[in-house]
């Protein structure tokens, strides 16, 4: 990966979880989502044997966008090197590694090395590309220390969990599909939502913000990003949260068979236990805030695919 004219920087965090943890959370991109706060979504694509080549969406301060990514997984020696196959204008070549080192058995040091290449001699390139290199280092570090750190006490308190819902329909997959990409008619569509702002800028990655009612007939406003795989499934990451959870990813599905499609929500939450007594009074317990958040999510997923269900098979929608 290494080319000529390289300019080299390192950055290093402790973080007081296991070495190997720390490195599988890393290695298994699956969990992007859930330890690096701009990171949206991450598929693979087809890779040559021994490496892995990435598509990543990301939504950071700026518009959302998407990058590749090659890497290569060392497990015995607890690094992850990778390289950028798309950089901005004036970077020629971007690269580096994630170095896992353990700190006795409870905690590690993380070393996050960067190389990279301006084009041409422009002194001022190099200076914008080491300055976004630090920038981007130290908040990336810092963010796998915070949410690794969470992650690894939810895990211990059971306070991440994943369920999915699923609805049998008599229709296609893209009849669904198309129900459920076009969030902007939600409001008209689900008796649920009160409003909805969604922007789709870059073709496949939306912008989502929407005013939910509750029960109670409260009304809880939500943003969320979300990549969309046309008449396949739809992944997402809520950024503006409700008071109980502290993440909350999913995707849907829409897989078709012999007698029609099977529709599926599936959300992966962590529980924000600061707010429990708060929302659910001072004897609530863990327990009751996951059948809480459970119940919620799966109440409101399931109103959505029941009238994605009548329109694709051409029915009334139901009565809330």
């Amino acid at each position: 990966m290494e080319q000529p004219g390289m300019r080299r920087v390192a950055h290093e965090i402790d973080i007081a979880v296991p070495a190997d943890t720390v490195h599988r959370l890393i290695a298994e991109v699956e969990n992007w989502p859930r330890i690096f706060p701009a990171t949206v979504h991450v598929d693979h694509d087809a890779a040559p044997e021994g490496e892995e080549r990435l598509r990543i969406w990301e939504a950071g301060e700026g518009e959302p966008y998407s990058r590749p990514l090659r890497r290569i997984v060392e497990p015995a020696a607890r690094r992850i090197n990778f390289e950028l196959l798309a950089t901005e204008d004036h970077v020629a070549w971007l690269g580096g590694a994630w170095i896992v080192e353990p700190l006795g058995e409870d905690g590690s040091r993380v070393r996050l090395l960067h190389e990279f290449q301006a084009e041409g001699d422009d002194a001022g390139a190099w200076e914008r590309i080491e300055a976004s290199v630090d920038r981007d280092a130290r908040a990336e570090l810092a963010a796998l220390k915070e949410n690794t750190e969470r992650d690894h006490a939810a895990a211990a308190q059971e306070l991440t969990f994943s369920f999915e819902d699923s609805v049998h329909i008599d229709g296609s997959a893209k009849d669904v599909y198309d129900f459920i990409n076009d969030a902007h008619l939600w409001s008209e569509r689900l008796p649920h939502v009160a409003t909805v702002r969604l922007t789709e800028d870059t073709p496949g990655l939306q912008t989502l913000e929407m005013d939910t009612r509750a029960k109670d007939g409260s009304v809880h406003t939500t943003k969320s990003y979300r990549v969309t795989f046309p008449h396949q499934a739809i992944a997402y990451k809520q950024v503006t949260l409700p008071a109980l959870m502290t993440l909350h990813t999913g995707h849907w599905t829409f897989q078709d068979t012999d007698h029609g499609v099977t529709a599926t929500s599936q959300h992966t939450v962590t529980l924000n236990t600061d707010n429990i007594a708060r929302i659910l009074g001072p004897d609530a317990t863990t327990a009751d805030a996951r059948d809480y958040v459970h119940t919620a999510l799966s109440t409101n997923s399931l109103a959505t695919l029941t009238h994605a269900k009548a329109h694709a098979e051409g029915g009334p929608c139901p009565r809330p």
